[in-house]
């Protein structure tokens, strides 16, 4: 019995779930940020490594013009993420992105590690745009830095880059200090870089649009030289392979609009400005990316493209040196920018979860002066400066999109939980039915118009079935192309039954009745839009090496450690159950308080305030 008791409490850790009572109206965080403020973010933490470096090298590796679809694709995925991302915001305007919304929906342990893959993802993107930018210059300079520093110090290690880069060392440490100053005056410095980064992508349109040639589109394979990988010529030449393995990397190109549901504890009215400049950052960066690829794929045939510093290229083919110049300055403004996006949300989504203590509380100290969270940043800008400096730019991709995958999926999960229970379910968990009533409920016989807690579990229970059934669909449609050849109508047959075990739960889901909460912005079609985001995210996952699963693997470890032997323990949301069920229980069964629920921590912090000078900080705290 005492064995069964500590497995249920601990159980009991894992799946507690943050109470969503707090409208965010109080906040030690400064409320400055504007409509413009975060548009500005969201386009300025996105534009710019797509744009400069992403483009040309999928158009020459992956996708040929096709590269055009391929960002299509990524938009069409990032879209409907932010939907998600949307209604979350107008839920839980609070810091923490999709930590705080699995929180409130699924429990504890999903929660970390879903900010364990959002700290992965930022200090990744931060380090993946300053390794850009670093190799942009150096590719102006005709490569003669990345030379000088591989013959001096060089590092024959697979997993790291050729030389340590010290430049994208020194400019992430001077962009995290200018955070830990204030969030007013580097979004102000972001507004400027944006427009900047704008104006230099409408000379590059118009520039190169003169230079466009429709042909470039059309080239016949005999055209392309023998020295080139050209692949089948024309608009697709490496096939709808190419076309979707071009989509997993430009994907890359759209992380960063979600920087902009973590401000919601400095955003001026976030339920409404939070929605409403995701989508208009979308927008922006869609249309962006989508003209520069046109332009670059016309005005140069797409195996002549310089992976690396793809405009400067072109514009010196053509000898228009002048616009090379002009571009390749605004270049290094978009990367700054896109660099200073990347690192915005990371400190606060440190912050949240050493509120929630579930990693050390001592990240949670903002500063009485500039109202920012200094240690949080100082220490996430020295983490992403030195995987900067040690790593290469395409391992760091690759390690960013898995964790920005899994973090997406989970948020359409959060919306389908949420949508389909009330408020009053979230802290259900104990139901007794029969397999008749399961049965009935499965189509909603009774025509039940508000969620219960049998129809909230069967949601639950048939997303988890969906997303092994797309793990089972992605793990056929991978190698995608020669099962659209036909080469296999058994592998067809198979991929054929499990779409219909997919309609089948959707429909399933469908019939369930849903909650009838007002917020500002719902997303639309639920579940379709939902499902089709983790089919989707699902999908590009599995289009990643073993070498990033692995890695992958290795970081959820150490996040798992961290969790087991210190965030378990101190969880504030452990302390709130304890003192209203698992106290009387535990001295009823005579156990030590300090379990997994980690009472002792938490108590102590009722009657201490951490930060000096912020009496009513510990209040708002605990509601986050």
């Amino acid at each position: 019995m005492r064995a069964e008791g500590s497995l249920r409490r601990f159980w009991t850790a894992l799946t507690r779930k943050k109470q969503n009572e707090d409208d965010g109206s109080e906040s030690k965080l400064a409320r400055v940020l504007t409509l413009l403020d975060l548009t500005g973010l969201g386009v300025g933490s996105t534009l710019g490594l797509g744009v400069y470096v992403l483009a040309g090298s999928v158009a020459r590796e992956q996708a040929g013009p096709a590269v055009v679809v391929s960002f299509l694709v990524a938009a069409i995925a990032s879209a409907i993420a932010a939907l998600c991302y949307a209604e979350f915001a107008a839920r839980v305007p609070k810091a923490g992105s999709a930590y705080v919304y699995s929180y409130v929906s699924i429990g504890e342990f999903t929660a970390f590690t879903i900010g364990w893959n959002l700290i992965l993802e930022y200090v990744i993107g931060t380090s993946s745009v300053a390794r850009g930018m670093s190799g942009y210059i150096d590719s102006l300079a005709d490569n003669k830095i990345s030379k000088a520093m591989r013959d001096a110090m060089p590092m024959d290690v697979d997993f790291l880059s050729d030389y340590p880069d010290f430049f994208s060392f020194i400019v992430v440490l001077i962009l995290a200090g200018l955070l830990a100053y204030g969030v007013k005056e580097s979004t102000l410095m972001n507004n400027i870089f944006t427009g900047v980064n704008l104006i230099v992508i409408g000379i590059v349109l118009v520039a190169g649009g003169i230079n466009c040639d429709p042909d470039n589109w059309t080239i016949d394979p005999k055209d392309i030289p023998p020295e080139y990988n050209g692949g089948a010529g024309g608009f697709a030449p490496f096939g709808f392979a190419g076309i979707m393995a071009g989509a997993a990397k430009c994907f890359y190109g759209f992380v960063g609009f979600d920087c902009i549901a973590t401000t919601g504890e400095e955003a001026k009215n976030p339920e409404r400005n939070i929605p409403l400049a995701i989508v208009i950052s979308l927008i922006i960066i869609f249309l962006a990316y989508f003209g520069i690829s046109t332009v670059l794929t016309m005005a140069l045939p797409y195996y002549l493209q310089d992976p690396e510093a793809p405009f400067p290229h072109l514009f010196e083919s053509i000898e228009w040196y002048a616009i090379k110049w002009i571009v390749s300055i605004g270049a290094i403004f978009a990367l700054c920018t896109s660099l200073l996006g990347a690192m915005f949300p990371l400190p606060r989504v440190l912050y949240a979860m050493s509120s929630d203590g579930i990693i050390y509380k001592k990240l949670q100290t903002v500063h009485p002066k500039t109202q920012t969270p200094v240690l949080a940043t100082l220490l996430s800008g020295l983490l992403a400066a030195i995987m900067a400096a040690l790593f290469n730019l395409q391992q760091l991709i690759d390690m960013m999109s898995i964790g920005t995958l899994l973090a997406y999926t989970i948020v359409a999960v959060s919306v389908l939980v949420l949508r389909y229970q009330t408020e009053e379910l979230l802290n259900s968990s104990e139901i007794s039915v029969t397999i008749p009533e399961v049965i009935r409920q499965l189509l909603n016989r009774d025509r039940l118009s508000e969620p219960t807690k049998l129809s909230s579990a069967v949601v639950k229970f048939s997303v988890c079935i969906f997303a092994a059934f797309v793990c089972g669909a992605c793990g056929i449609l991978v190698p995608a192309e020669d099962y659209i050849n036909g080469d296999y109508p058994g592998v067809i047959a198979g991929l054929a039954v499990l779409v219909a075990v997919l309609v089948g739960l959707f429909i399933i889901i469908l019939m369930q009745p849903t909650d009838s909460i007002k917020l500002t912005f719902k997303v639309p079609l639920v579940p379709l839009l939902p499902l089709i985001s983790v089919f989707f995210n699902l999908y590009l996952m599995f289009q990643l090496d073993s070498g990033t699963w692995i890695r992958f693997a290795v970081w959820l470890a150490v996040g798992y450690f961290i969790y087991f032997s210190y965030g378990i323990r101190h969880s504030i949301e452990g302390e709130r159950l304890l003192t209203k069920t698992e106290l009387a229980e535990s001295k009823a069964n005579g156990i030590d308080n300090t379990g997994y629920d980690g009472a002792s921590d938490g108590m102590d912090r009722k009657n201490s305030n951490q930060f000096q000078g912020a009496p009513t900080y510990a209040v708002a705290n605990e509601s986050m």
